[in-house]
């Protein structure tokens, strides 16, 4: 497998041992690391890990291509989907990014927020990258009028005091640490990663805990039958802190994930038995989370059921849950593209508008395998779209 990727450079390769050094030590120390705590280091360890290090991850120079890299359309529809709620909160209502990734979504969305006369009090970003944070503040700097930078702040951890506006969230859950189970016997087992004979990273399975096996067997219930002996899946029980933490806080407005994912009993089909983990490498996708740990991006698809269930835990309910395809055309993908095409200086500029709508919406490309779940609290109305309420699949979940 890994014959077939780009070779890493030398200051690659020595970023990744020095991550892998990290983690021998610290399985040598402790015992078995379980996958979950494997993930987080490889993405999140302080100057070390994928989000954490300096080396562009966003766009075609990247490792993966998010929906905002493409373009403006995607933040536009966003916009319109939400502005309505920012305007029923007024002025004391602020928007919340999770993850601002390279800045280009914030960007997109707050000139078109000042061009709908919908702009939030603060446009706040929970960013826990250090270095992403500052490609993020270069890039609105440099492509924004003083006064939006002026509504920008960035946060280290989610807001302690209550609040009211709009929660986005793109491509933000896929990332989180997830857990690694399989099937012994009827027995719930979660997989660790351990180290061999010569120092190499390898995984195995232990006995899961209370935490994890409850988290299983729930899923189990809600699907009425049992996984089979050797199945091998991905789960997050942590979920429902997650939300809470992020959110709690939030008395009134709305939040919206969209990410790649399916409903539980598509997630969790029995010939996927194998789960969802992927590592993304240079726009090359593959299977194996051990390979040059720190360079990779490593992600597993979204239960969409389990973060109805965590939202419903938080006091949210869900509004709406549909396919990006026709979550962007309720909210207007249409009147978006136009205006933007009439706006296009030249045929090229008018082409990659194109291009974006084909990425943003085919089956085989974003618009079947992302989704969207927009969930509410404390609104005494829910002034969304008619067309997007319309596409309303929540009945799936």
């Amino acid at each position: 497998m890994q014959t077939r990727l780009p070779e890493p450079g030398a200051d690659e390769r020595a970023h990744s041992d020095h991550l892998l050094q990290l983690l021998r030590e610290q399985i040598a120390s402790h015992g078995p690391m379980p996958f979950a705590q494997y993930m987080e280091r490889c993405l999140y360890a302080p100057g070390l890990g994928y989000y954490s290090a300096g080396r562009t991850k966003f766009g075609e120079a990247g490792d993966f291509v998010t929906a905002p890299e493409l373009g403006e359309l995607f933040a536009g529809c966003v916009v319109n989907a939400v502005q309505p709620v920012l305007a029923m909160l007024g002025e004391q209502a602020d928007f919340l990014e999770l993850g601002g990734g390279s800045g280009a979504f914030a960007e997109s969305a707050l000139k078109a927020l000042a061009a709908a006369g919908s702009l939030p009090r603060n446009y706040l970003i929970l960013e826990p990258s250090a270095d992403l944070r500052e490609r993020q503040r270069e890039r609105l700097l440099a492509n924004l009028p003083a006064g939006l930078n002026a509504r920008v702040q960035w946060l280290d951890r989610p807001p302690e005091q209550d609040w009211r506006g709009v929660l986005f969230a793109n491509e933000v859950i896929d990332a989180l640490p997830a857990t690694r189970f399989s099937m012994r016997d009827g027995e719930v087992f979660e997989e660790h990663v351990v180290l061999d004979g010569e120092g190499r990273l390898k995984r195995t399975d232990r006995p899961a805990d209370a935490l994890v096996s409850g988290a299983v067997r729930h899923v189990e219930r809600d699907l009425g039958a049992e996984f089979a002996d050797g199945y091998r899946s991905e789960i997050l029980p942590q979920l429902p802190y997650w939300v809470q933490a992020v959110a709690g806080s939030l008395v009134a407005g709305l939040m919206l994930f969209v990410d790649y994912g399916y409903v539980r009993r598509e997630f969790y089909l029995p010939e996927r038995d194998d789960g969802t983990l992927m590592a993304h490498y240079r726009h090359h996708a593959h299977n194996d989370p051990l390979y040059l740990p720190g360079l990779n991006d490593l992600t597993a698809s979204v239960d969409f059921t389990a973060l109805a269930e965590a939202g419903n835990s938080a006091g949210f309910g869900v509004a709406a849950y549909l396919p990006q395809a026709q979550f962007l055309i309720g909210a207007g993908l249409q009147q978006v593209f136009e205006d933007a095409h009439q706006k296009a200086p030249d045929e090229h500029a008018r082409y990659r508008l194109s291009q974006q709508v084909k990425r943003l919406m085919l089956p085989d490309q974003m618009g079947e395998r992302f989704q969207a779940m927009l969930l509410a609290r404390g609104l005494e109305a829910l002034p969304l779209p008619a067309e997007l309420l319309a596409a309303d699949q929540g009945g799936r979940l």
